[in-house]
């Protein structure tokens, strides 16, 4: 949530828009892997599990070090939505939280006496939905304040902040994933 704010602030909605699709379908293929079971084997997996949660780690670390180190260009942004769509696909395919949700909670709403895979797909679909609105909601207000960040001072400030927070957020994620 804190890059989309950052993403939003710094280039726009409408890029803030495409990183939202990105996640929303990152959420949904992890939903579909979760169905499937390969979510179990990647929570059963400390290996697996371990190499998915620092490459999350990692890759939120690096998009905070982008972020604190380089300037926005809004018009050039507004060009690569495509950019910002697979960043936002590869933060949630990167999350291992993603797939603890599915293999934790989901299956508490699951019906033994019902079929299973369709739940889980109705279930996912109920789920990303709800997380896009909250995703769409975030951009919206940050996205807010990206005409106040037309100053190069204030841009800069707003971006190192969102990118802290940002690293703070890779760092509690590390730490709030660790088993």
């Amino acid at each position: 949530m804190t890059y989309l704010a950052l993403v939003a602030a710094s280039n726009g909605r409408r890029a803030g828009f495409a990183t939202v699709a990105g996640v929303a379908l990152g959420l949904g293929i992890v939903g579909l892997v979760a169905a499937f079971g390969v979510a179990e084997i990647i929570q059963a997996s400390t290996l697996l599990y371990e190499g998915l949660r620092w490459a999350g780690v990692l890759f939120l670390l690096y998009l905070a070090w982008e972020g604190w180190t380089t300037g926005t260009d809004v018009a050039a942004a507004s060009q690569d939505h495509g950019r910002y769509f697979r960043r936002g696909l590869t933060t949630n395919l990167l999350n291992p939280k993603a797939a603890v949700f599915y293999v934790a909670v989901l299956p508490t709403f699951i019906d033994a006496a019902k079929p299973l895979l369709s739940q889980t797909l109705t279930l996912t679909a109920a789920y990303v939905a709800v997380a896009t609105a909250v995703h769409a909601a975030i951009v919206v207000l940050a996205g807010a304040l990206e005409p106040f960040l037309n100053d190069p001072r204030r841009e800069r400030f707003a971006r190192r902040v969102l990118s802290a927070l940002l690293a703070a957020v890779a760092l509690w994620f590390g730490w709030s994933t660790a088993r």
